[in-house]
């Protein structure tokens, strides 16, 4: 005899973890992290077209401390990527990482020296925005696949700390995708 014949009809049994998660996804706090000209795309997220104050994401935080979502809108250059980096591991757990534009994400147009080439060198990267610029839209799809997909079953507790560390580790010395195909000589 459980606890499940005790309670009235109509009460929900869930873990810890799962109100944790949809709490989560409730509400990201998106940390300002525009580089170049896709932060005009991701500025626009935010105003009266797009609203991303419908969905609990009404002000973007200035502070690390108080982001558990990085946007990288834009390219990363070589001097700016240890700030990246700085700031990412300033946020609070559980945090995510969304690189926007083909910049942010592989380098785009600028292959040289000084430009990184994707901000995954750097920051393990949630999901990929393609396009120069990608429009609004494409960053509320994004969000919600994020929301849906990690933030809402993220695990808690002990081993969260060494999972993160393992996934991190894992995609930061993960090859190039042009590696990966064999087409680097």
């Amino acid at each position: 005899m459980g606890i499940e014949e005790k309670l009235p009809a109509g009460i929900f049994l869930t873990t810890v973890e799962q109100v944790q998660g949809w709490m989560r996804q409730a509400s990201f706090w998106p940390l300002t992290m525009g580089l170049a000209c896709c932060a005009i795309e991701m500025i626009s997220y935010g105003g009266p077209r797009a609203d991303c104050s419908r969905w609990g994401q009404e002000i973007f935080r200035a502070s690390p401390r108080q982001a558990d979502l990085m946007i990288v809108a834009g390219r990363v250059g070589q001097k700016l990527a240890p700030v990246v980096r700085q700031l990412w591991d300033q946020m609070p757990n559980p945090k995510w990482c969304i690189a926007m534009g083909a910049c942010a994400s592989s380098g785009g147009v600028f292959n040289n020296y000084a430009v990184v080439q994707g901000v995954d060198h750097i920051v393990p990267v949630d999901m990929y925005l393609p396009g120069c610029p990608p429009r609004p839209d494409m960053l509320i799809d994004a969000v919600f696949k994020l929301k849906k997909g990690k933030v809402q079953h993220t695990t808690m507790g002990a081993h969260r700390v060494q999972e993160v560390a393992e996934l991190e580790q894992k995609a930061l010395t993960a090859p190039a995708t042009i590696e990966q195909k064999g087409l680097m000589r």
